[in-house]
Formats: C-alpha cells, sequence, structure tokens
C-alpha cells in the first residue's frame, strides 16, 4: 500500500471514528455518564487527526520515478540553480540520462522558483596523489517556471571535463612548483650568514680615518 492510499484509509476511519465518538459524547452528556469531558477530548482529537491526513494526503506529491534510472546521492546542492550528484565509477552509461531525468524532476525546495537549476552526474577520479579529478558524466537543465528538463549534448560535457582538467592540471603544477620551492629553499645553505643591517668594523674604521 502507498503512501497516499494509506492516508486516504486513515482519513476516512479517523473521520468516522470521530463522529462515533462525538455521537456518544452528546449521549453522555444526555446521561451525565462521569467520562463526558474526555469523551470531549477524545472526539476532538481524533477528528483533528482525521484533518490532518486530509490535508498532508492533499499536499503530498509522490516522487516521479524513470524506467532505467538509479539511485544518485546528492553531494552538492546549494538551494538554488546547481545541483550536483555523485555516483560510483563504474555507474553504467544508459543510466545517465534517465537518472538525470529522475534527479530533475524530483527537486525540492521553494527558493528555485523561476531559476534555471543546473542539474549534474559527476564520478571521481584520481589525478595525482592528493588531487582527484571530478568527471562530470551527464547534465540537465531543469526550468522551474516551465517544469521542463534539458538534457546538454555529450559534446558540451566532453568541454567542460576538458577545461575543468586543464584548470586542475595548472592548479597541480603550481602546487608541485611551491612544494619544489620550499624544499629548495629549506635545504640550501645561507648565502650571506654574516649579512644584517649593521655596519661592518671595517666601514666604521674607514669612518673615523675620514
Amino acid at each position: 500500500m502507498s503512501i497516499s492510499q494509506l492516508l486516504q484509509e486513515a482519513t476516512i476511519w479517523l473521520a468516522w471514528s470521530g463522529l462515533g465518538l462525538g455521537f456518544m459524547t452528546i449521549v453522555a452528556f444526555l446521561f451525565n455518564w462521569g467520562v463526558k469531558f474526555r469523551l470531549v477530548g477524545t472526539a476532538i482529537f481524533t477528528l483533528l487527526l482525521s484533518g490532518s491526513c486530509w490535508a498532508f494526503n492533499e499536499s503530498y506529491t509522490p516522487p516521479r520515478t524513470f524506467e532505467g534510472a538509479m539511485y544518485t546521492p546528492v553531494v552538492f546542492d546549494n538551494g538554488g540553480n546547481l545541483v550536483v550528484a555523485q555516483v560510483q565509477a563504474d555507474f553504467p552509461s544508459e543510466a545517465i540520462e534517465p537518472s538525470l531525468q529522475q534527479l530533475s524532476e524530483n527537486l525540492k525546495g521553494g527558493g528555485r522558483n523561476g531559476a534555471e537549476i543546473t542539474v549534474r552526474i559527476r564520478k571521481i577520479e584520481d589525478h595525482s596523489p592528493g588531487i582527484s579529478t571530478p568527471i562530470i558524466l551527464g547534465e540537465a537543465i531543469r526550468d522551474s517556471l516551465t517544469n521542463t528538463t534539458t538534457i546538454q549534448p555529450k559534446e558540451k560535457i566532453s568541454e567542460i571535463n576538458r577545461v575543468n582538467k586543464i584548470e586542475i592540471t595548472n592548479a597541480a603544477n603550481e602546487k608541485e612548483d611551491i612544494v619544489s620551492s620550499q624544499e629548495i629553499k629549506d635545504q640550501s645553505p645561507e648565502i650571506f650568514p654574516n649579512e644584517t643591517n649593521e655596519d661592518s668594523p671595517e666601514l666604521l674604521d674607514l669612518l673615523k680615518i675620514t
């Protein structure tokens, strides 16, 4: 039984129970039973539960599913225009597009109204020791105004990955240069160990003579 069906059944049963308790409450007041005030609270609470179940059922939207889609855990969401999901390295290529569709259609968050949301699925690939490269497997643009999803072509994905790889390679090279420079500085002896801002004795003697 789905959540929607469960809520519908619960709403009906709680409503009839509340009406039954309400009738018993009227009878209790007519015959002046000692539990009449307890029945008042119980009947009101049951009717409130029925109304809450009905309201939740009306506002509940079940998640959409697409054939071939796989679970893609979200690792980054700025609450606005970017959502990133990360998958394992062996994620099948045929599951990328339906997974993007499913992830885009089930986005939540009221702050996205009117925004174009970039939805990405990526994997992590080791680039060098201590440095990993995010490889984008697919990207979709979700228009929250028109509720439409556009899958980006593979050529654009390849271009994004190429630019990212160049940037990461440059960053790795800069890091290696900084480390190498620091190692050279730490290992090399001081070229001028006696260099200070004070005048040398020879210069002081020369000044005295003049």
